[in-house]
């Protein structure tokens, strides 16, 4: 008899039945506060009736018109809709299925485009799994581990992780600057550097902020380099931290967008978005795909861009990402197993002194009814990413159910 591979760690030992809103119910018909959402993906909530809707409809009529062969109308109104809430300058979208296949699509067009071999990316960054994306990736060996010879060309700088440096968020901006520039005098010129690829907020590194300082920095640099600014908003888009893109804190404004997990509340769907001018640049016949810009998953796309609007959950996400990120730092005082409490938006993740306590409160949570995961380098923080439709009172439950799940993981 077959069996998932054993290599497919699970985080919790919920068997689904089905999901509404912020809820999961078990099998054995347990409830379940979901503030996983999936990895951020379920924005929406789980199973939004607009949402269901939109799918329905669509694969009653098409449900893959493969997009170099044939054209559809999801795919021309989604990027003809998205163009009003990407950045200035940024009107030319290249649809795949993963983040990772959206990271290594930017990978390969800015490196066209420059005619440059090497990118800078920064330290804690995750951008995937697959070989080019991992090479890029330093938030755990675990992503990049056991496959080498890894792809060349990337080079590592620091991020404004204040709380691991032991220093305030303008000491550690200073540093990570003065470090980039170093490395770009001794490890890679800027003539020969394509990009530099950030998040606004570290994912799996541990939901670490960046700051207006450290990314207007960023910008600075590129623009004298005639380098390109990537923005990985795999985890940070479509609302997820009060606006509507994570880099929108921070006033800087990217040559290239990539974008994944909320934006079709479940749905594979991602997207490399840059100017038409830069798109340009790359080289013929370099992008392409068999599932990208799937007709269903555009229709969940264009539904989800409606029920965020209509709902106000770009909105909501900011003041009830407020809520709970005081309720955790409220939490917090008094243990001096809790180091850090941080986020953006409905981003929040509190960072132990030692994994094993971070481990306990998830899982004492779990037990106590809320689905949470962790993160960071050594599994150190537990994070929060609750759908945008979650509402004051459940932000309120997991406060409770998260206080007594610390206590209980420190007693």
């Amino acid at each position: 008899m077959a069996a998932l591979s054993p290599l497919l760690a699970q985080a919790t030992g919920v068997l689904v039945d089905h999901g509404a809103g912020t809820t999961l119910y078990a099998e054995d018909g347990r409830r379940y506060l979901d503030f996983t959402a999936g990895i951020g993906v379920t924005s929406t909530g789980h199973c939004h009736p607009r949402i269901v809707e939109a799918a329905r409809e669509q694969v009653g009529k098409l449900i893959h018109g493969q997009y170099t062969t044939v054209m559809h109308r999801p795919l021309l109104t989604l990027t003809e809709r998205l163009g009003a809430v990407l950045p200035d300058g940024i009107d030319s979208l290249f649809y795949v299925n993963s983040g990772s296949e959206a990271i290594e699509a930017a990978l390969r067009l800015t490196r066209q485009a420059t005619g440059r071999p090497n990118v800078i990316v920064f330290h804690g960054g995750f951008h995937g799994r697959t070989v080019a994306a991992a090479s890029m990736t330093t938030s755990g060996t675990r992503f990049s581990a056991g496959f080498s010879p890894l792809m060349g060309g990337v080079h590592v700088a620091p991020f404004p992780y204040a709380y691991r440096y032991g220093w305030d968020e303008a000491a550690a901006t200073e540093f990570c600057l003065r470090e980039l520039d170093y490395l770009l005098a001794t490890l890679s010129a800027p003539s020969d550097t394509a990009a530099f690829f950030v998040e606004p907020v570290l994912g799996e590194g541990g939901y670490v902020p960046a700051n207006a300082a450290f990314l207007a920095g960023l910008r600075e640099r590129a623009d004298r380099h005639g380098i390109l600014l990537v923005v990985d908003e795999v985890q940070t888009g479509f609302g997820r931290t009060g606006r509507f893109w994570g880099h929108d804190h921070f006033g800087v404004t990217p040559d290239v967008l990539v974008t994944a997990k909320g934006l079709a509340s479940g749905f594979p769907l991602s997207a490399m978005a840059a100017s038409a001018e830069l798109m340009a640049r790359a080289w013929p016949g370099s992008q392409g795909g068999t599932y990208g810009g799937n007709a269903v998953a555009c229709a969940a796309a264009l539904a989800t861009l409606d029920v965020i609007a209509d709902e106000g959950l770009v909105d909501n996400s900011a003041v009830l990402g407020e809520r709970l990120l005081d309720g955790a730092r409220a939490v917090a005082k008094g243990y001096e197993q809790i180091g850090d409490v941080r986020g953006l938006g409905l981003m929040v993740g509190t960072e132990f002194t030692d994994a094993e306590t971070a481990r306990r409160a998830q899982a004492a949570a779990i037990e106590r009814g809320m689905l949470l995961l962790t993160c960071g380098a050594h599994g150190q923080v537990v994070r929060m990413i609750p759908p945008l439709v979650v509402t004051a009172e459940e932000v309120d439950e997991a406060l409770e159910i998260w206080s007594a799940s610390v206590a209980a993981a420190t007693a």
